[in-house]
């Protein structure tokens, strides 16, 4: 019977593709902690206008959601990269290398059509939003084109770490699942 999963990070040996993708992937991570500690910053500022100086706030609200929405977007590749994804590998653990190799094909195959489908329809409704020049509803008004580019933005670069997982096992640079014996 193969061991418990021990794979932390997505392995990329010396090929430059898995590096390149692999570091894109932790930029993207750092921009999501910055999104999140920004979003916190701001949350405080507006608690202190509201109940210390007894102000009134326009877009803290707004911009604290669209950060976070932003920063869970932007941080897939490299949530992706450290496998902290929810991962159920009872059925990979029963299975043998063969077939434990060619349920990590067809998955990784049907997670990056999933995520290109994604992306396909983000990008045309991120662009129907800039080419409409489209606004939100509030006092602020901002530009939505701006926090939805977090769509395809995110789900180009989470297609991009899952096909660099591919290629990594393909090359058996990495084993399927985190697993031995394949």
């Amino acid at each position: 019977m193969a061991s418990l999963s021990s794979a932390t990070v997505a392995k990329t040996g010396n090929n430059p593709f898995l590096r390149l993708v692999a570091a894109l992937s932790t930029l993207a991570g750092w921009c999501s902690a910055a999104m999140i500690v920004a979003a916190v910053a701001i949350t405080c500022q507006m608690i202190f206008i509201r109940f210390v100086l007894n102000g009134s706030t326009v877009w803290q609200t707004e911009a604290v959601i669209y950060l976070a929405i932003a920063a869970t977007l932007i941080g897939l590749p490299y949530v992706q990269r450290l496998r902290g994804h929810v991962n159920v590998d009872l059925i990979p653990i029963a299975l043998g290398p063969r077939a434990r190799f060619a349920l990590a094909l067809f998955t990784l195959s049907l997670s990056i059509v999933m995520v290109a489908i994604m992306l396909w329809y983000s990008y045309e409704f991120w662009h129907l939003t800039w080419e409409r020049g489209w606004r939100s509803d509030t006092v602020w008004g901002v530009r939505l084109w701006i926090p939805y580019l977090a769509l395809p933005v995110g789900f180009a670069l989470f297609l991009l770490q899952l096909i660099a997982d591919l290629v990594a096992i393909l090359l058996k640079i990495e084993t399927p699942f985190g697993l031995g014996d394949a």
